[in-house]
């Protein structure tokens, strides 16, 4: 819709990148405000959000390299060219998770106390963050030409004067629905880690049926699943198995 939101001398801001920003600095404060609110140690927060972003980028470029390994293996020169674009997701959960749990092992932090904290901030910034992809034109949905198709005119993703589905907007609006959905969860819990349980379930079954509607290829594929399908049916389950298991030990049950 909009790749260049405007332009100071020789510095172009881009929607894409604005809208990442809005998603990170509303997490770091919505994290934040819940730690002071729930009486953790709230200082912490800004360098969770600083490292679990850097390492959530980075593993969601490295999936998207792994995903795309016959073009790297092809023309290694594909990696440089795709520095700055190309990532998937799941890459940057699964990194962002990784990273949160080593700086709270590293930290002496309850890492499930933190976990349940950050994930609905973390649904906050994906719904800004597909509204960048829709001003971008990435991760575009199939063509149609029903009533709510959208049509770029002057996309570098998108195929441009073609209805397409909006998926972004479509996901943004599943991400801002889920961010809130998790925080009357996180009032209700019984025990630590039963919000981020539901994040994984809640995300992964929105982006498996999202991802039918997806009309963009460069996702990979394993057999008829996306990619993306692929991961969300194992992270379904992890969030499935977590849930369980903190639920038995809030009841007392033995595992």
């Amino acid at each position: 819709m909009k790749e260049e939101l405007f332009t100071i001398g020789s510095f172009t801001v881009y929607g894409y990148g604005f809208m990442i920003a809005i998603g990170v600095l509303a997490a770091y404060f919505t994290a934040e405000y819940r730690a002071k609110k729930l009486k953790l140690k709230y200082d912490h927060i800004f360098y969770l959000v600083i490292w679990c972003t850097a390492g959530g980028f980075a593993c969601a470029k490295l999936l998207f390299w792994i995903t795309e390994w016959k073009s790297v293996v092809s023309d290694p020169g594909f990696l440089l060219r795709t520095m700055g674009d190309g990532f998937v997701v799941y890459g940057g959960i699964i990194g962002g998770i990784l990273i949160g749990y080593a700086y709270c092992r590293i930290n002496k932090l309850d890492f499930f106390q933190y976990f349940d904290l950050v994930m609905p901030s973390i649904a906050l910034a994906q719904g800004f963050g597909r509204i960048g992809c829709f001003l971008a034109g990435c991760c575009y949905g199939k063509e149609t030409a029903g009533p709510f198709a959208v049509t770029f005119r002057d996309s570098s993703f998108a195929p441009n004067n073609i209805g397409l589905i909006p998926t972004q907007i479509y996901s943004s609006a599943l991400d801002f629905i889920h961010f809130g959905a998790l925080l009357w969860i996180a009032k209700h819990k019984k025990a630590d880690g039963q919000v981020a349980a539901c994040y994984l379930i809640f995300y992964s079954i929105g982006r498996f049926i999202l991802e039918f509607f997806r009309g963009d290829l460069e996702r990979g594929s394993v057999g008829l699943l996306s990619t993306s399908q692929f991961i969300s049916i194992f992270v379904c389950a992890v969030g499935f198995i977590l849930y369980l298991r903190k639920n038995r030990r809030a009841d007392g049950v033995a595992l």
